[in-house]
């Protein structure tokens, strides 16, 4: 756009909960900044959420710097509702300086600095820090584009309630958080439901009384930082574990769906005609993550052991193998079990349409170091999978991930203000 436009030291982009710990952490560093964000505080929350979605994370974990949950349920989880009121009363308390209906067109470098253009006006900025979140668009396989016609499609993105969807069968695409939870309350409204199950993590709501969240946390796990794993890459795009918050902190895994009724069939690869095809690797993959969660409750124990926790504990425990068919189905007619539906729980994808900065890998995500967007000097990234931690894409990870960043962004506006003199 044209017309004036406004010098400041930092903008941040994005005003969920990830972009309002950064500007809690400016703001205690005396750095001007302005929050820019295309709706309102917790838009993403408002509008990009089904309506029965609750926080995996139990309420006492729910946490950003210098507020937390203080209810009369700890153990409870949050609603969609309660979330958003939440992050709002976060961005009151801190008084972030948001400037909400703001649509960041373009960012670009512009004589030494960004340039970020909005539907309102410019602003030039030493540094940028995005936080715009990482499930702004659906995330599709190839295999969508195969999709008879006729056969509803819809992402879990754009889904809200089962009643938006027809009549008739559906099948579920995807066996994380998601897929799961959707799979689940679908079948529930008396559809019949067919997940496609893939790889994914399989992890109990709660272990010898505690919630699992609750060992994650105080056994180190979730502060392992990025630097510490093997392979970052793969890390960052295991698929988010099988968790439901429930007022009954249930464990919603494989073996209760199939419990209620829902069919379990290998991951989709194909469709010819009105004909589905799945893939043959279904008790493979149930394999590996039942192997997977036994080696996690396996160091739990060890952990609870090693602390002097066990004689206060419920003693160990191993849940049942997850159950397959021992001939799963290979293929679905769609005509022949009316199924008038495909949900895809397949992921989701940052949108960086407006970023005129070459730092996209060939996946089309920012590459950074931690954040630090080492190929192009005062750019950050906040608000990703294991982006400094594995907390990291938890509300209560945001605070450590906006410590670090802020204290090298002050660093890094420091150095340009000693070159600048």
């Amino acid at each position: 756009m044209s017309g004036p436009v406004t010098h400041i030291p930092t903008v941040v982009i994005g005003a969920g909960h990830a972009g309002l710990a950064v500007s809690r952490e400016l703001s205690a560093r005396s750095i001007d900044h302005v929050v820019l964000e295309r709706g309102e505080v917790a838009n993403t929350w408002k509008t990009e959420r089904w309506d029965s979605l609750r926080l995996l994370t139990p309420n006492w974990q729910t946490r950003l710097p210098g507020f937390e949950y203080d209810g009369d349920e700890p153990d409870g989880f949050m609603t969609v509702g309660e979330v958003t009121t939440f992050i709002e009363e976060y961005a009151a308390r801190i008084d972030a300086p948001v400037e909400a209906n703001t649509t960041v067109s373009s960012l670009r470098v512009e004589d030494g600095s960004y340039r970020v253009s909005t539907d309102g006006r410019a602003w030039q900025a030493d540094s940028v820090v995005v936080a715009t979140g990482a499930f702004n668009q659906a995330k599709l396989p190839t295999v969508a584009g195969e999709l008879p016609s006729g056969i509803e499609s819809v992402a879990a993105f754009d889904y809200k309630r089962p009643s938006q969807l027809p009549d008739g069968g559906v099948l579920v695409v995807g066996a994380s958080a998601t897929g799961i939870q959707l799979a689940d309350e679908i079948h529930r409204s008396g559809r019949p439901v067919t997940l496609a199950v893939g790889e994914h993590v399989r992890m109990p709501r709660t272990y010898r009384g505690r919630d699992i969240q609750w060992w994650l946390e105080r056994n180190g796990r979730l502060d392992e930082r990025y630097d510490e794993v093997d392979d970052i890459v793969r890390a960052r795009h295991v698929p988010s574990p099988q968790l439901v918050g429930t007022p009954d902190r249930s464990t919603l895994d494989l073996n209760a769906l199939t419990g209620r009724g829902v069919r379990l069939v290998g991951r989709l690869s194909a469709f010819r005609d009105r004909t589905a095809y799945f893939s043959g690797s279904l008790r493979n993959v149930c394999s590996l993550a039942d192997l997977k969660q036994i080696r996690l409750l396996d160091l739990t124990d060890e952990w609870a052991s090693v602390n002097g926790l066990g004689p206060d504990l419920p003693p160990p425990e191993r849940f049942p193998a997850t159950v397959v068919p021992d001939n799963p189905v290979l293929s679905a007619d769609l005509a022949a079990e009316a199924i008038t539906t495909v949900l895809w729980a397949t992921g989701y994808v940052a949108d960086y349409s407006w970023l005129e900065i070459p730092v996209l890998d060939r996946r089309g995500e920012i590459r950074h170091d931690g954040g630090v967007v080492t190929e192009s000097p005062g750019l950050y990234r906040i608000g990703l999978n294991f982006l400094r931690r594995r907390k990291s894409s938890f509300i209560h990870g945001a605070g450590d991930d906006a410590a670090d960043l802020g204290e090298h962004l002050a660093g890094f506006l420091a150095s340009r203000h000693r070159v600048a003199v």
